[in-house]
């Protein structure tokens, strides 16, 4: 399957949570002939196409018949939004409330007078364990209502109260009813059951090609399902001979808040996987920490492009435009992990892949956003690489990308996966 925007919109419509999102490239990964393992089994020690997942986190490589240096494409599947807080019920002058809060740097006012839906784990209670179940509810339970421009105290802007205006009603009433009772129900399981939830809120606008010519892809979570998506289609893309290098793909969940998690950036999960690939195929720590080295990692993360309305917010010289190609960033600070070595390796993955390369540097007199590039490298000793697809509206309820960049995007990270000799 080639890369198409209409493909993106189709996992990200899929993707309503991080849980999902592994979910969604694990079904398209068994159904490319990949195996699911579990962290705590054995692992095979023929070479073979393999995954596993650890919650919103999921790790897949084409295994290679020797000890060869690792290529990564890495990317997150968690997005800024709402989510529900874990005792939600309020009752408030005869609206039933849910109360929401800010996961990540959520640009708040997207989230306004939206039809919202519900997504997520339950823990459910089974037998003497516990069991977790995906949860969605695409129905227009929940909206966060805009306050009435006749009310507020400045008609020119609204500041938002991350405590206090981001709750969703979801009816009107005076009894505060059980929101987790309801979503419990609506996944067949009985309230009393639930011992634990994870539960977020979703833009039910599908994701759609737009504009006079079809030249653009509106859609949630651009920010980062498109680099999970464009990773996963890299992945998918090769086939199963040995080369010189094995390709992994790893997509990380808690990117919006940091990494540190147990399966974030900043954990071991990574490292972890190689390992155990390395000894599985026969080698030792030595040759794990010999390969690391040798190896490269491309933490592809969505790029900022030039904004019409804001030209001036960007660096003078350093325009990026949608459907111009994938985007190498470069941060002298470090809030980008790319260096001259790891730059020309995507620079050469481009040539081979026949698209063009933009190269993207952050104002000076801005703060800059981070990616999982540099926890990562940090983490592993890996030399990595930072790149992604221009887009609009990041970290909004809906964002906008160019339609073509979608198998551009994927066909750079293709070629780095598997670079020609």
């Amino acid at each position: 399957m080639v890369a198409t925007a209409p493909g993106l919109g189709e996992f990200i419509d899929a993707s309503p949570s991080p849980f999902h999102a592994c979910a969604t490239a694990a079904a398209r990964l068994r159904d490319a002939g990949y195996t699911e393992l579990s962290e705590f089994d054995r692992w095979p020690e023929q070479p073979g196409r393999h995954f596993i997942l650890r919650a919103g986190s999921l790790v897949a490589w084409s295994g290679s018949a020797g000890l060869t240096p690792f290529r990564i494409v890495g990317a997150h599947t968690d997005s800024p939004n709402l989510r529900v807080k874990q005792h939600p019920d309020r009752c408030v002058a005869g609206w039933k409330v849910v109360a929401l809060e800010p996961y990540g740097g959520a640009w708040l006012n997207s989230w306004l007078d939206r039809d919202l839906g519900i997504s997520g784990r339950l823990s459910v209670r089974d037998g003497s364990g516990v069991s977790h179940r995906l949860v969605r509810i695409d129905q227009p339970i929940l909206r966060v209502p805009q306050l009435a421009i006749h009310l507020a105290e400045d008609r020119k802007s609204l500041a938002l109260d991350p405590q206090r205006h981001l709750n969703a009603v979801w009816g009107v009433g005076s009894v505060a009813e059980s929101f987790v009772g309801y979503v419990a129900e609506a996944a067949g399981v009985a309230g009393d059951d639930v011992l634990s939830a994870d539960l977020m809120t979703h833009d039910l606008t599908p994701s759609t090609v737009v504009g006079a010519d079809g030249s653009l892809l509106s859609a949630p979570r651009l920010d980062n399902q498109a680099s999970c998506y464009a990773g996963l289609e890299a992945l998918l893309a090769l086939d199963a001979a040995p080369t010189e290098f094995l390709p992994v793909l790893v997509l990380f969940d808690h990117e919006e808040v940091g990494s540190t998690s147990d399966h974030g950036a900043q954990s071991n999960l990574l490292g972890t996987v190689l390992e155990r690939i390395v000894l599985t195929a026969g080698g030792n720590r030595e040759d794990f920490l010999r390969l690391l080295p040798a190896s490269l990692l491309a933490s592809a993360d969505m790029a900022h492009a030039t904004h019409p309305n804001y030209p001036e917010r960007h660096e003078p010289g350093h325009q990026i435009a949608v459907n111009g190609g994938p985007v190498l960033k470069v941060h002298p600070n470090l809030r980008y992990a790319t260096d001259g070595r790891t730059a020309a390796a995507f620079a050469l993955a481009c040539e081979q892949a026949g698209v063009p390369l933009q190269r993207y540097e952050h104002r000076a007199d801005l703060p800059c956003g981070s990616t999982i590039g540099p926890m990562a490298s940090a983490r592993t000793g890996i030399p990595t690489v930072d790149v992604g697809a221009p887009q609009l509206a990041m970290h909004s309820a809906r964002e906008l990308m160019g339609a073509h960049d979608v198998g551009a995007y994927a066909a750079a990270l293709q070629a780095f996966l598997a670079p020609q000799a």
